[in-house]
């Protein structure tokens, strides 16, 4: 690849890729765009940097927890979902 954004459709593939790849460090976002009654707007995007390109997956919920990653969606005191920091580190270490 002669540099720019890779998108990737499956964990499974990001992590293959992690392994052939071996890059220096994994980047996650949490992306929680705002409150809406008719749509999840919590999404997890995973980067990993590798030379001149850039892979990039995102995994989106489906019921209790991410779709392709199985890291639980949690609730707040006001029933707002949310992604805990916590759980996005300790699941990329194992």
């Amino acid at each position: 690849m002669n540099g720019g954004v890779v998108k990737v459709k499956s964990w499974k593939e990001f992590e293959r890729l992690a392994i052939e790849l071996k890059p220096n460090s994994v980047v996650y976002n949490i992306e929680q765009s705002g409150l809406s009654l008719g749509r999840e707007l919590t999404c997890l995007r995973l980067i990993m940097p590798c030379g001149d390109s850039y892979y990039v997956f995102l995994d989106f919920p489906k019921g209790e927890k991410l779709r392709e990653t199985g890291i639980p969606i949690r609730k707040d005191k006001k029933g707002n979902r949310y992604i805990e920091d916590e759980d996005v580190i300790i699941f990329l270490k194992t």
